[in-house]
């Protein structure tokens, strides 16, 4: 089988993310994976002197609901490219005043609501237990910021983002709830994402786009999808410029976050007891910490 294209950077986000100025060597890729088939093709391309592969996370013309999404597949065919930084753009509702429709967030912590999703990369018959307590890249979470803000964006560094299981918006008790537990932002897509590109250490950060106040605003008691695809496309702009300040400053070397190591003390079945199918299907995590087993020497018996 041809080895397939490779790239550093991934980028996850809507459709016309990867119609950006500078881009150059623009190619589609369809990836297969143990986890079937990933949200839509690839497209990969380079821009500043990096590879860059971008997904359509709903698929072009937004096919997949937020709880459907084939986040493993999608994970796994990053890691396949070589991938080892995931951006995340993602549309996100409001829970504080000063986090404003149109605003830019680096969120730096999650909280899961969801309900339906597979949580894990890991099938039954392997236990992987990684650190998650901080679940955004520290890096690259920076360098991400930092574009931001020479973009010219009204840009706001952390928040605790919940993720609601969706598709349907939040209800006044939900988002009134939220608020008292002191959530900043509220959206349908980080986790699994963030979970399982840890898994397969890749670093992950998310960009977040306001679009709304969600519904505990006097001024904005009900959410519709047209409002919010009205001003996610006033901030599509402004997250394709992020992303290509972001990319022309992210360093070849991994050396300041845990990301890469993630799985050195986390994966608990004994190495004799994993499934050899495990162990095939998912060579590209396994492998760099449990060597596969080299072929018996056959043996010439001389007549």
């Amino acid at each position: 089988m041809a080895k397939l294209e490779q790239a550093t950077i991934g980028v996850i986000g809507g459709s016309g993310v990867y119609q950006m100025d500078g881009l150059t060597d623009i190619k589609e890729i369809k990836i297969r994976t143990p986890y079937g088939n990933p949200s839509d093709a690839f497209i990969l391309g380079t821009l500043a002197g990096q590879r860059i592969a971008f997904l359509p996370r709903h698929g072009r013309g937004h096919r997949i609901k937020p709880h459907e999404l084939p986040v493993a597949a999608n994970i796994y065919a990053f890691k396949t490219l070589g991938v080892e930084r995931i951006i995340s753009l993602s549309a996100v509702g409001s829970l504080r005043e000063d986090y404003a429709p149109l605003d830019i967030v680096i969120p730096d912590q999650l909280f899961d609501r969801t309900k339906m999703r597979p949580s894990t990369l890991f099938p039954p018959g392997l236990v992987v237990h990684i650190s998650f307590a901080d679940p955004f890249c520290p890096e690259l979470s920076n360098i991400l910021y930092e574009a931001a803000v020479k973009a010219g964006a009204r840009v706001h560094r952390g928040g605790k983002l919940v993720v609601m299981e969706g598709p349907a918006f939040s209800t006044k008790a939900e988002s009134e709830t939220y608020r008292a537990l002191k959530m900043d932002l509220i959206g349908m897509t980080a986790l699994p994402e963030a979970k399982m590109a840890r898994e397969a250490e890749i670093c992950y950060a998310t960009v977040a786009l306001v679009t709304d106040y969600d519904v505990w605003h006097p001024a904005h008691d009900t959410v519709t999808a047209e409002m919010i695809i009205q001003n996610l496309m006033k901030n599509a702009e402004m997250g394709k410029r992020i992303v290509r300040y972001a990319v022309a400053e992210i360093p070849r070397a991994r050396e300041h976050c845990p990301c890469p190591n993630a799985l050195q003390t986390a994966i608990i079945t004994a190495r004799d007891q994993i499934p050899p199918k495990i162990r095939r299907d998912l060579s590209i995590l396994l492998d760099k910490y449990i060597p596969p087993e080299k072929p018996a020497p056959r043996v010439r018996i001389k007549k």
